[in-house]
């Protein structure tokens, strides 16, 4: 199988309690494809500029990236500033530049467009809408989003969430979104909309996953010393649907499976700046962490 993922490639500038970091890799399918590419063969689809680094790319493909969706256009890549405080509790961005990624216009390469695992990024919900016209008979689909798209463009964003299997969103997002007074309400208000499965993101507080209502939880692995929390959605996305691609059913038992294993792979993501950590990780030691995630939740 495959997991194709449709996002931005970027490079970030960072302050983070380590210090400045500039030119850092990121964007929302630079991540999900180093988290996802220990469990599955991972393809993307995204734009870059003339200004991004080779090495980038280079490293994408040491890991199995299938990169022939990637579009090297005229211009500066998307860029992205942001300043971390109060131990990561809160985030000031310094500024957005969108550079080619403003005319993005993913075009899926031919050969990947029938079957398979689809991942949308944090994208606009159009975008979104564009490649799942382009996709036939997807296993599985999912999408992120923020409460950037969810003000903005909530009618294309609601059209899109009719017609994907699942939906990544962190808390405040979901109650800003379904105007739930808890995130148990948001997710039965997100069910309502169309997706068999919600995940909701909650930091260093784990994720909860519902399937048609049947809930599950994992908590975050304990990291002691977090360096930059910046894609760690991402990974998680990343991770369980790494899982997921590779699993032969998607009952259950499988889907939460996958929620530990996204768990897991999350909390590699913050243990270094941009996708470093990220680009490490192996199978044994996702299975090492998801060994950590049973002990936490084991009973007695």
């Amino acid at each position: 199988m495959s997991l194709l993922i449709v996002g931005s490639m970027a490079l970030d500038d960072l302050e983070l309690p380590a210090g400045r970091f500039r030119n850092v890799l990121g964007g929302s399918a630079t991540h999900c494809a180093f988290a996802a590419s220990s469990l599955t063969r991972c393809r993307i689809v995204a734009v870059v500029g003339r200004d991004f680094p080779a090495r980038a790319l280079a490293r994408l493909r040491a890991r199995g990236v299938d990169l022939a969706g990637v579009a090297r256009a005229d211009g500066p890549t998307f860029r992205w500033s942001g300043k971390y405080l109060d131990q990561f509790r809160s985030r000031v961005t310094r500024f957005t530049r969108l550079g080619v990624f403003a005319r993005f216009d993913p075009e899926i390469p031919a050969a990947w467009r029938t079957g398979g695992t689809v991942f949308l990024g944090n994208i606009s919900p159009r975008l979104q809408a564009r490649v799942l016209e382009q996709i036939r008979r997807p296993r599985f689909t999912a999408i992120d989003t923020m409460n950037f798209w969810i003000a903005r463009e909530r009618p294309a964003l609601e059209a899109v969430v009719r017609r994907v299997d699942a939906v990544f969103v962190n808390d405040e997002e979901l109650l800003e979104w379904t105007g739930a007074g808890n995130i148990f309400r948001g997710i039965e208000a997100l069910h309502a909309r169309g997706p068999r499965v919600v995940l909701v993101k909650r930091g260093e507080h784990g994720a909860w996953l519902s399937d048609r209502g049947r809930l599950a939880f994992a908590p975050a692995v304990p990291v002691r010393e977090p360096l930059d929390p910046t894609g760690a959605g991402d990974a998680f996305a990343g991770g369980f649907l790494g899982w997921l691609d590779r699993a032969r059913r998607l009952d259950r038992a499988t889907l939460r499976s996958a929620l530990f294993a996204a768990a897991a792979v999350a909390s590699f993501a913050v243990e270094g700046i941009g996708a470093d950590a990220l680009a490490r990780v192996t199978p044994a030691r996702i299975a090492e962490r998801r060994r950590v995630l049973r002990a936490l939740t084991a009973p007695g």
